[in-house]
């Protein structure tokens, strides 16, 4: 019973990882309707930006605020020159322009930060937590856990910010209804600038989290693909619902990961690992035959 609930453990703790890249999805999604294919390279933009600064001799606090400024540049340049420029184009167009600016976000950051595979030390060792250990037997990371509470927290600030603030309550009016908004006196351009920003800073927190854990490196920029079935699950349009199916899926990937092999090698013989990797697509493939908008989604009817 020990190693399951650290399996369900670890899997929320990898969950709330994956719900970190979903959140910068849903906060573009929400405001703009367009799906940022992008998001996974900003992340390793960010990285990369950080790691690169702390080579030039910058201490972490200054690298860690030079990056927030160019993710935000890239944040705002994104809106004002590409799609800012594509207003009233079909969402078929949007996801193009997405996919090129990661292509180019993936060319442009190695050439102007590097291309070797370099730690981010934040400070926290990746190791058990010895209390944990000597009380209950489980090993949880001090990373992880770490890494889990700063997530949260995040979370909870942009519910706040939608929620209780001029500008969140903006955002919401232009995610029910853009021309209503604009009726109302809300700057469009302005407020999608805000919302890119903060999903610069979304894909920073990213960046510097799982680079601490796993090294900055390319394979960076397809967290983003991990982030998928999590936006299946949770909805493109919640910020809670990205938390939850985060978790669902780290879950359910680390149960599927340690109990399925062994039925089907009994089954059917031959060799049935990695299965990990493809598990939450299954997963959210069938979960989409039952509820297509999500958990937390809205659903649509459109009247013909």
């Amino acid at each position: 019973m020990q190693f399951f609930f650290e399996i369900v453990i670890s899997g929320v703790l990898s969950g709330l990882m994956y719900s970190l890249v979903a959140l910068g999805f849903v906060l573009i999604y929400k405001a703009s309707g367009v799906f940022n294919f992008a998001q996974g390279a900003m992340v390793y933009s960010a990285a990369l930006a950080v790691v690169g600064c702390i080579d030039l001799g910058l201490p972490m606090w200054m690298a860690i605020i030079a990056s927030f400024i160019f993710m935000v540049i890239i944040g705002i340049c994104t809106e004002k020159y590409i799609l800012g420029k594509l207003v009233n184009q079909p969402p078929i167009t949007l996801f193009m322009a997405t996919i090129g600016l990661s292509f180019f976000l993936d060319g442009l950051s190695p050439i102007l930060f590097g291309t070797e595979i370099r730690p981010i030390n934040l400070g926290i060792v990746d190791e058990p937590i010895q209390y944990l250990m000597d009380t209950t037997g489980l090993g949880v990371s001090k990373l992880d856990l770490v890494s889990s509470g700063i997530i949260l927290l995040l979370v909870l600030a942009l519910a706040l910010l939608f929620q209780y603030t001029k500008v969140g309550r903006a955002l919401r009016a232009v995610a029910d209804d853009h021309q209503a908004a604009l009726s109302l006196g809300i700057p469009l351009q302005n407020i999608w600038a805000i919302v890119w920003g903060i999903a610069g800073f979304v894909a920073l927190v990213a960046g510097l989290l799982w680079g601490s854990r796993n090294g900055v490196q390319y394979a960076l920029s397809l967290t983003a693909l991990k982030a998928l079935p999590v936006l299946i699950l949770g909805g493109f349009t919640s910020v809670p619902g990205a938390v939850i199916g985060g978790v669902i899926i780290g879950v359910s990937e680390k149960l599927a990961e340690i109990y399925i092999p062994p039925v089907l090698q009994d089954a059917f013989g031959g060799n049935f690992g990695g299965i990990e990797g493809w598990f939450p697509y299954i997963f959210a493939l069938l979960f989409l035959l039952v509820r297509p908008e999500g958990l937390f989604g809205e659903k649509h009817i459109d009247r013909v």
